[in-house]
């Protein structure tokens, strides 16, 4: 076998974006890192393959430091020779990494080779849903929009609060307030509002045909009442009426309300997505 480090993100898509594609959103990260549409330094970036002796991909692995090492099985085809091979090199090049995230059966293969037997923990399991069409089904009192800046007031709150109840990275308000207002001219953050705003959902993270659909928040106190699959539907309908051929996202495998709601709307079960944290070894 064959540890392949890519120095740049082209490169690294020019090996193996053919191959993250047969399996596009459960890819939509690594595809992300290869797009590179904010134009990120990729120096301190690991873009790697494992390769068998005839020059074939058998795995794919990516990792934007300080975050989770990606990894996928070409065809999700296990290969338990080719996640240690990985591993061992990852060692030896002295590259430290948080955690791992990847389909369900390989984060937990590859965590119980790279660390210590008892030295990490599923952090979370993620359902990777996706749509092609949106159901009909019925809207919650109010109105779909799209968010403006007059909104700033408060969905940078909102996004904090989203990122606390999915337990993954908190940004600072003025991080999210950057961010945000970057997606503000994509027009594809929307609003569903009952005579005040009650529940948002926007587009990020998009690969070659599909949408990706995150952030999808409703303050505890308008919960039940639609507002999140509505808007949710709202904006899947308008990203397949501008041409993307789907739309995905991940939800928590641990919570049969949202997933249930998803479905509800069009989206169906591709995989489960563990989250694996390592524990740091003094």
């Amino acid at each position: 076998m064959k540890f392949i480090r890519y120095n740049d993100n082209k490169t690294f898509g020019d090996d193996v974006l053919e191959i993250l594609l047969e399996n596009e959103v459960q890819n939509n990260h690594m595809i992300g890192f290869i797009r590179n549409e904010r134009k990120h330094d990729t120096t301190e970036w690991l873009m790697a393959a494992v390769k068998d002796d005839n020059g074939s991909v058998l795995l794919t692995a990516a990792c934007t430091p300080p975050y989770n090492l990606i990894i996928y099985e070409t065809k999700n085809k296990p290969n338990e020779q080719a996640v240690k091979f990985l591993s061992n090199e990852l060692k030896s090049n002295n590259f430290n990494l948080p955690g791992v995230l990847a389909k369900q059966e390989t984060a937990q293969i590859f965590a119980e080779i790279h660390a210590e037997k008892g030295r990490f923990h599923r952090h979370m399991s993620m359902n990777i849903m996706r749509l092609d069409k949106v159901n009909d089904i019925k809207k919650a009192d109010g109105f779909c929009r799209e968010l403006c800046e007059n909104d700033m007031f408060f969905i940078p709150y909102w996004e904090k609060e989203f990122a606390v109840d999915c337990r993954v990275n908190v940004s600072s308000i003025q991080e999210n307030v950057e961010l945000i207002k970057n997606r503000l001219t994509y027009c594809t953050n929307y609003i569903w509002e009952n005579g005040f705003p009650v529940s948002f959902a926007a587009n990020h993270r998009n690969t070659e045909n599909g949408a990706g659909i995150g952030f999808v928040y409703t303050p505890p106190h308008y919960r039940g009442k639609g507002y999140a699959s509505s808007v949710v539907s709202e904006l899947s309908q308008n990203l397949l009426m501008r041409g993307h051929k789907f739309c995905f996202l991940f939800a928590d495998a641990n919570n049969p309300i949202s997933c249930g709601m998803y479905r509800k709307i069009g989206f169906y079960d591709l995989c489960i997505f563990d989250e694996i944290k390592f524990e740091v070894i003094n």
